[in-house]
């Protein structure tokens, strides 16, 4: 019972630190480039250095859970995210900053794949639904408070206690790695791909790199297009790569499970909304609404409520639905909520504002939490380490192009008035990414009625057919 709860706990820890730490940044930037003495552009440096880490290292998690050990590999990623986290808190310059972003995103990298592997390999399907929860919720709650939080250690504190307050966390998350997690390691070795991780690694970072770029305007737009097309043709050279090897870095048979498949793929659709929102609820709130950033993140961390309500109702919902009907369903009431925000006005009252983003990120956690325990359901032990890393990398390249996507619908609204950034050049933006979260239904539709049975415990019909797996 107790490692029932521990080893989900610890690994909720692990990856909502990961997952804050990719925003909380984000309101210090001026205070920081003030110590720095540089432009507070020119730290954006800083946050495409921790993509760029992620990017290049997720493909590499699956295999070296398997070679090293779970457990190993995990404590390994907590103590270097922990040895960044302390240089950027001791950078004195722009280089310097940089760098230890870049080793941050190298732990983050790890923490994320490995976390979930852990789960996964730990917990009987059964127990997936309620264990997965754990996944999805740093994943919404992250994004969303580390505004308000860098927000507030920088305006009553000092921002080098952002990455300060880490330590001890990390330190307390290895010691109960150490006594709970399994040493899980795989069923057998292979030689690490080499050509396939330097394809992934510029492929994933190419597209990740020139998708979250695009659009903002702070990058040349050739260097941007650059990095876009060394993604697309690296992503094209690791597909061929890949069906040649015998043991690829990311196994793209995967895709031949229907679970796996929709998991994926309508999972990237659904995720461009949501990874589009922490960017454009912020931006609209301060730009549009003239909202201080603390305010402003206030309001967008009242998503996290919503989420954190919808732990104890996952297992019901999807006992009486089963995970197709509400994929389906939940996908388009979720696109509702989010298309919602377009009709936020100045002057709106603000707890009209924050219902709306309760009830949303509530109706988003349920979807997310399907969608992340969906994609194993049909995956058998010795695959488990490939597929949590391709699951990580189309996470990864899901919320860069939701950003990517909400950026330039914002930026085309600007353009068309030429009087900067107003309220009135967001709804465009949320209509867009509401319009293309929606249409995963249409991917969910094509999953079996009984599809993922063994985890909700559902009695298949008798004309449902059975589930595919690989053996």
């Amino acid at each position: 019972m107790l490692m029932s709860r521990i080893v989900p706990l610890i690994v909720a820890v692990a990856l909502f630190m990961e997952n804050m730490d990719s925003t909380i940044i984000a309101t210090a930037l001026p205070a920081i480039a003030a110590d720095l003495k540089t432009n507070p552009l020119a730290l954006k440096l800083a946050i495409t250095a921790y993509l760029l880490a992620l990017a290049i290292f997720i493909p590499a998690s699956g295999w070296t859970a398997d070679r090293f050990g779970a457990r190993n590999v995990f404590r390994i990623a907590i103590a270097i995210f922990m040895v960044g986290s302390l240089g950027c808190a001791m950078a004195h310059s722009l280089e310097g900053f940089v760098i230890a972003r870049f080793i941050q995103g190298a732990g983050g990298a790890m923490m994320s794949p490995i976390g979930r592997l852990v789960l996964l390999r730990s917990f009987d399907k059964r127990e997936l639904i309620a264990v997965m929860v754990w996944v999805t919720m740093p994943a919404l709650i992250g994004p969303v408070l580390g505004p308000p939080v860098g927000g507030f250690i920088t305006t009553y504190f000092s921002w080098e206690w952002i990455f300060v307050i880490n330590i001890p966390i990390g330190f307390i998350g290895i010691a109960l790695a150490t006594k709970f997690i399994p040493d899980i390691r795989g069923e057998e070795r292979v030689p690490f791909d080499f050509p396939g991780f330097l394809l992934a690694g510029l492929g994933i970072g190419g597209l990740a790199f020139g998708a979250t770029t695009i659009g903002i305007g702070y990058l040349p737009v050739n260097f941007v297009l650059a990095m876009l097309s060394i993604g697309l043709l690296s992503t094209v050279g690791y597909v061929i790569h890949a069906r040649r090897t015998p043991n690829p870095l990311l196994d793209l048979s995967l895709f031949a499970l229907p679970t796996f498949r929709a998991s994926v793929g309508g999972g990237f659709m659904f995720r461009v909304g949501v990874g589009a929102l922490p960017f454009l609820m912020p931006l609209l709130l301060q730009l549009g609404f003239h909202m201080t950033p603390f305010q402003s993140g206030m309001i967008t961390f009242s998503t996290a409520i919503g989420a954190m309500s919808m732990k104890a109702v996952v297992p019901i919902i999807l006992a009486r639905f089963g995970f197709r009907t509400t994929l389906i369903f939940n996908a388009l009431i979720s696109s509702a909520f989010l298309t919602a925000s377009a009709a936020f006005q100045p002057g709106m009252p603000v707890v009209v504002i924050m219902a709306v983003l309760v009830v949303g990120g509530f109706f988003r956690s349920l979807e997310f939490t399907c969608i992340n325990t969906i994609a194993y359901a049909d995956v058998d032990r010795r695959h488990m380490s490939r597929a949590t890393s391709l699951v990580s990398v189309a996470q990864q390249l899901s919320v860069a192009s939701g950003v990517a996507v909400g950026a330039l619908a914002v930026e085309i609204a600007t353009h068309s008035h030429g009087t900067g950034i107003t309220a009135a050049d967001f709804p465009p933006a949320f209509l867009l990414v509401g319009a293309i979260s929606a249409a995963s239904a249409l991917i969910f539709m094509r999953l079996a009625p009984n599809a993922g049975h063994q985890m909700t415990g559902r009695t298949p019909g008798p004309t449902e057919p059975s589930d595919q797996r690989m053996g």
